[in-house]
Formats: structure tokens, sequence, C-alpha cells
């Protein structure tokens, strides 16, 4: 049965945010969870775990910072052919972020039950794609969650140097027009703090989340 009500992540006292232990990953569950600034990180052996960290990493567009390099790279790969889609290939997107190594995490967190949950939310019309081609290839891209005008990346992945930094730029691209001004990326990373992400206490965040929602807004198709 989907959760009705999470616990209020501004009365937390647990050091790594841990907000509920349970429940299920159905799409009124993630979608109540995402409205709230939540999100779910399986761990081994543990039922279902939630959280909503004390420090939460946002990419706010007017800080953006693109590196000369990754800027001279975006225009030779626009010029060899290099091109974007959305949402035409959310599942081996979602497969390819599932098989990054990343150091320090034993495992993925996005297990099979996750694949499915999202696979399932990106059929409702909530979870979306972003894929970087070259040719027939696919190179890179990343997945994310977008909620009444607010988008949380989830992850990304790449097999060719910055591909999913342009995935990430060419997102940035769609969604300025369409009044989304900032991104939730979670968990800080230096490739997102190279790019101007910074790090905001939980309750400003979850005022920032407050402000942005906008019910019934789909920021992208």
């Amino acid at each position: 049965m989907p959760i009705q009500k999470f616990p209020d992540p501004r009365q937390s006292d647990d050091e790594d945010g841990l907000i509920a232990v349970g429940g299920d990953l159905s799409v009124p569950t993630l979608l109540l969870a995402y409205r709230s600034g939540i999100f779910p990180w399986p761990s081994p052996g543990m039922p279902l775990l939630w959280f909503c960290p004390p420090s939460r990493a946002i990419l706010r567009f007017e800080d953006l910072h693109v590196p000369r390099s990754l800027e001279r790279g975006r225009r030779k790969a626009l010029r060899e052919g290099v091109r974007f889609s959305v949402n035409l290939d959310f599942r081996t997107v979602i497969e390819a972020c599932s098989g990054i190594s990343r150091p320090g995490q034993p495992g993925t967190w996005i297990t099979p039950e996750m694949k499915e949950a999202y696979r399932e939310l990106h059929r409702a019309g909530y979870a979306h794609s972003v894929e970087v081609w070259r040719g027939t290839e696919l190179v890179g891209g990343l997945y994310g969650v977008s909620v009444d005008g607010v988008f949380a990346g989830e992850s990304m992945f790449h097999r060719e140097t910055d591909a999913s930094k342009l995935a990430l730029l060419h997102l940035i691209d769609l969604l300025r027009p369409r009044g989304c001004s900032w991104i939730d990326i979670q968990m800080m990373t230096p490739h997102m703090a190279m790019l101007g992400a910074v790090e905001c206490e939980r309750g400003a965040f979850l005022d920032l989340l407050a402000r942005s929602l906008r019910p019934g807004i789909r920021l992208l198709p």
C-alpha cells in the first residue's frame, strides 16, 4: 500500500538524514517522497530506507560554470554529429547507470526493484532520461525525476569522455525556458562541484523546494 504521509524531515535528528523505514516504491509513494524532499536509498539486508540528508546538494542554473575545456568539447561533439534525445531509451540509461562502479561504494543502490519502480515512474510520465548518441551508439546519459516543476537528478553515466556532462548541459537547456532554475542533485560529487553545485542546509533546501513546487507542471514531455 502506498505511503500516505512521511515524517517531517525538519524533525529528523539522524546524522545521515534517515526519515523513514519500510514502505513501497509505488508511483504515489515516490511522488509524495519527491514533493517532500525525500528520496529512497536501498541498503542490502535492510527494509527500504528514505532520506532527506542534513546537507543537500543543488545546482542553481545562475551558478552554472562550464569550464572552457568542456565548452570546447561540446562544440566539437556537435560538429562531429553527436546528438541528444529525451526519453528515447530510459531502460538502457538506467541499466547503464546501475552498472557504474563507484569508489567506496560496494554494489549499487539502483537495485532491480529500484529499476522497475523508476521504469514505472517513467511510464507514468515523471521519470525522464537524456541520451547522448554518437551515430547509433549510446555514449552517455542521465535520468531523474520531474515533479511539479522541480527536477531531481538521480544518476549519470558515460562511455565517452564528458558525455554525461553534455547530457546535463542539454537537460539544463531544456529546463530553463520552462521556468526551472535549479536541479536537486542530492549528493555532492567532484564533477558537480566543478560545474557550480553547492551544498545547502536541509531547512534551506526544503524552503526552496516549497517555493519551487508548481502543482501540475511537467518540465519534460
